[in-house]
């Protein structure tokens, strides 16, 4: 979808600029890990607008295939502003009706996502709307396409699910036991199922083979049939905006794992690539260079060192 954030602090009403970006969870990913070096598609839909062919052209830069991505002569790309408020960024959506809301129920480009090594999904998509929730379901519960690692980030956004509220916290954790690799944020798996605790959230989520559970400045824990459970604490950094964190934290490690690296080197990427995003207003980052954020993957690498 189109970014717009404001130049400057205050509400939007009393501003005069605003700055076009590209933004959109499953879209951050592909950007970031392309970023990391890896080679990634993004399927989606956008609207024949101007919006729809800025976040081609951004995707594009950035070393994303978009080859797939389908455009709607009719709906709109879908929009987002961002308006800085005390204690962090209050987001506006304007994603009804919008050009990917009209994604599913069947999976589009299925002999490009049979071909991949990993499928990326969000709760995000899930919220947009229905034909974009049995999307999900086909491709995590029923497995429609064979051959990638379904990897699925929760991502709940509360401001999308107004219609129904009420469905999202059994819509996401059916979703997310469907995964093979499950990405949440503590704090939201807190307030979506009660859990306090990474082990809780372990346990809720028994069935899935791998587990990351994001716990913002503290640090990240994995449980792995492999490693067991890994923890790595997140490196100190002066956060500019949290805004797309998440996102590129998951292509970190999802850049580790398709490298093979161990556990505690696909924690450790997945935050040297979220601070890259939590220094800058953009939600997708600009990535370090390789030679100097490989050296840090080591466990006796300290942080102090990290570019």
């Amino acid at each position: 979808m189109a970014v717009l954030t404001a130049s400057g602090p205050g509400p939007l009403h009393a501003g005069d600029t605003l700055n076009l970006r590209t933004g959109g969870a499953e879209s951050n990913v592909a950007a970031s890990l392309a970023g990391l070096g890896h080679r990634t598609a993004w399927l989606g839909r956008v609207g024949d607008d101007p919006f729809g062919r800025r976040v081609l052209a951004d995707l594009t830069a950035r070393g994303v295939s978009t080859d797939a991505v389908e455009t709607d002569p009719a709906r709109p790309t879908g929009l987002y502003v961002k308006e800085p408020a005390p204690g962090g960024t209050r987001p506006h959506y304007y994603r009804a009706g919008s050009a990917a809301s009209a994604l599913g129920p069947a999976p589009p480009a299925p002999e490009l996502l049979g071909a991949a090594r990993v499928l990326h999904l969000t709760g995000i998509t899930a919220a947009l709307s229905d034909s974009c929730l049995r999307l999900l379901r086909a491709l995590l519960v029923d497995r429609a396409v064979t051959g990638p690692l379904l990897s699925f980030d929760v991502n709940h956004r509360a401001a999308l699910w107004q219609r129904d509220r009420e469905r999202a916290a059994d819509t996401l954790l059916a979703l997310a036991r469907a995964a093979d690799l499950v990405l949440v944020g503590r704090d939201e798996a807190e307030a979506l199922w009660g859990t306090a605790c990474p082990e809780d959230i372990r346990r809720l989520l028994a069935a899935v083979p791998r587990v990351v559970v994001k716990d913002a400045e503290i640090g990240a824990t994995s449980f792995t049939p492999e490693a067991g459970t890994t923890f790595v604490p997140a490196p100190r950094v002066d956060v500019v905006e949290p805004v797309g964190a998440g996102d590129a934290f998951a292509a970190g490690y999802l850049a580790g794992l398709l490298e093979d690296r161990p556990e505690e080197a696909r924690l450790r990427l997945g935050h040297l690539a979220a601070r890259a995003a939590l220094t800058t207003t953009d939600d997708v980052p600009r990535m370090p260079p390789r030679a100097r954020i490989d050296p840090c993957l080591a466990p006796d690498s300290p942080w102090s060192t990290a570019p």
